[in-house]
């Protein structure tokens, strides 16, 4: 996966991997660490392991239609981008297709049957939540995932405090990167955006954060591809593990 060797990332401890050349780089890490009020999540890709029930149902519907099925190895890269980025890949409709909304139907009809089979939580998440609640630090989720899944999936998953706030891809009028579904998540939970942190696993999600005013952390465990070209997201920091982020707090 693309990387940015002038990008600060928190690995390991605080200053993991990052050169201090200047009282001002200083002074943007101890801003960034300070003023935390509470940390939101994407949930594919970032806070739960959705790819095996994201991939199963795609590969039953191209069964059904006769095309070849796909590996994980070709699945996980892509499928925090949805439904939209699961049937380009295996049937090559983009949205642009005539077919497209035929497909996007029949492809949620698949995903309504398993969406919660063998989705897990990764590792790590628990317990960084569970820190979080112990400093005071609030936590949500912010998905483009549509409501129908989100509502039902979430209180299956087994974290280790109920989410503050939940705002799924079809809560506002606009989903990410659009900037709505992350103030409405503020409003809801009466924090300022700059007191927020946003961390999620894709462009869209960075985009998102930062423009809302937030910090943005990139989950390195999620599902991004080997050609995406991270370093030119705009993210402020970069982990390789949930439990990192605490470094970075």
């Amino acid at each position: 996966m693309g990387r940015s060797s002038g990008s600060p990332v928190c690995r390991g401890g605080f200053l993991a991997g990052i050169k201090i050349q200047t009282g001002k780089n200083i002074n943007i890490f101890t801003e960034f660490c300070m003023n935390t009020q509470a940390v939101l999540f994407d949930l594919d890709g970032t806070l739960a392991d959705t790819a095996l029930d994201l991939g199963g149902a795609l590969n039953t519907l191209l069964r059904r239609r006769g095309l070849p099925e796909k590996s994980m190895a070709e699945i996980r890269p892509v499928a925090s981008h949805g439904a939209a980025g699961l049937l380009q890949l295996g049937a090559g409709i983009e949205k642009s297709h005539p077919e497209f909304a035929q497909w996007r139907q029949d492809y949620l009809a698949e995903y309504e049957r398993c969406f919660d089979c063998d989705t897990v939580l990764f590792a790590g998440i628990n317990e960084l939540i569970a820190a979080l609640d112990a400093r005071g630090i609030v936590w949500g989720i912010i998905t483009n995932k549509p409501h129908t899944f989100t509502h039902r999936l979430v209180p299956k998953l087994g974290f280790a405090s109920a989410p503050a706030v939940v705002v799924s891809g079809d809560t506002c009028s606009r989903a990410k990167p659009a900037t709505e579904p992350m103030f409405y998540a503020c409003a809801q939970i009466g924090v300022a955006a700059g007191q927020c942190v946003y961390v999620g696993d894709a462009e869209r999600d960075m985009q998102a954060g930062r423009n809302a005013g937030m910090k943005t952390v990139l989950a390195d465990w999620g599902y991004i591809a080997a050609g995406d070209d991270t370093g030119a997201w705009p993210f402020d920091r970069r982990i390789g593990q949930p439990l990192d982020l605490l470094d970075c707090l």
